[in-house]
């Protein structure tokens, strides 16, 4: 599961991919389209300069924008600007290697067999999937309900 900080993020990049039209935005404007809290969006909007998503100017007419292209921009970069390395045992977490307390073998744990598995699924997933591609998927979605019909009476 992912935090709110992620799910955030992802909202935010993607307004600002789908809308180019702007050359920057402000964080009370990005706030209120898409409902963050602006505090919280602030802090959000940081860390994802600090990691290279984003860029800003302060003063007229600054703001924040994508730095890179919403093709290059991966959701897996995103998430694991907030969240580390994803790793759903402790085992294979880079931040804090080592085996679990409970295993004997880490060589030859089932747990950690699997959930190493489970690891590089969500991974090929993510790093693969980029903002342009969400956007794209979500477009394809909203036309493909609003072309069904409707036989409730």
């Amino acid at each position: 599961m992912i935090s709110m900080r992620s799910k955030y993020a992802i909202k935010a990049l993607t307004y600002m991919a789908r809308t180019r039209d702007k050359e920057s935005y402000l964080i009370a404007d990005l706030a209120t389209a898409e409902n963050i809290p602006k505090k919280f969006l602030e802090a959000i909007l940081l860390t994802l300069k600090s990691q290279g998503i984003l860029t800003s100017r302060k003063g007229p007419g600054g703001g924040y924008w994508l730095a890179k292209a919403p093709n290059t921009i991966t959701l897996g970069s995103i998430i694991r600007a907030f969240e580390g390395d994803l790793a759903p045992v402790q085992c294979l977490s880079e931040n804090s290697p080592g085996s679990c307390p409970e295993c004997q073998d880490a060589a030859t744990c089932a747990t950690r067999l699997v959930m190493a598995d489970v690891q590089k699924a969500i991974s090929e997933i993510i790093d693969t999937v980029t903002l342009a591609d969400m956007i794209e998927r979500s477009e394809f979605e909203r036309q493909r309900l609003s072309k069904q019909l409707d036989f409730s009476i």
